[in-house]
């Protein structure tokens, strides 16, 4: 299987990048697997389209065509990112909005949208700080970019993982979601 670990964390060396290193070390040798690393990449997440560029042709942008290919070339998309102010980060939500664009990823079809991902599987893992129990009344961007990016671009199923609370978490409890993730990771 062709796996696609999209990281989007500026430090490695952040809970986030032990959650990616656990990811990468774990999946199973027979799969071939490629990283994006969105900001080693120094991807620019800026949307640009005017009246020389249109929107309804971003899924030509020259700047955004190894993006397409990896996500066409991938069986299986992992996203790893923390939710920061209640969003994912601002270099995320600009890979999406620049790659994941009408005529590539999806299509208008009638009321609704056709998407061009199908067969696809993806697993998003997505850290935040905010207790669990106070998670349930707010918007979730890890169930956003499930739902209303993946699901809608026919990338089905996709599995969620949401590690709540980092901040008021122990040491000992950080290792055991980390084993967790690993046992995932392994299952691919």
């Amino acid at each position: 299987m062709n796996i696609l670990i999209i990281y989007a964390h500026p430090n490695h060396k952040s809970f986030n990048g032990a959650i990616f290193r656990q990811v990468k070390n774990h999946l199973n040798s027979k799969h071939q697997v490629r990283i994006l690393d969105l900001y080693a990449e120094k991807f620019d997440p800026l949307l640009h389209f005017d009246e020389d560029h249109l929107r309804r042709d971003l899924y030509k942008d020259p700047e955004m065509e190894k993006y397409r290919q990896l996500i066409s070339w991938a069986d299986h998309l992992i996203w790893i990112f923390p939710i920061w102010w209640g969003g994912m980060p601002a270099i995320l939500k600009g890979f999406i909005d620049r790659v994941f664009a009408s005529g590539f990823a999806y299509s208008y079809k009638g009321m609704g949208m056709q998407g061009h991902l199908m067969g696809k599987t993806a697993w998003i893992i997505s850290t935040h700080n905010t207790p669990g129990f106070v998670t349930a009344f707010l918007q979730d961007y890890g169930r956003v970019l499930k739902n209303q990016v993946l699901g809608m671009c026919g990338i089905k199923p996709c599995q969620l993982t949401s590690l709540a609370y980092l901040r008021g978490t122990s040491y000992e409890k950080r290792q055991k979601m980390l084993a967790t993730i690993a046992q995932q990771a392994q299952k691919i």
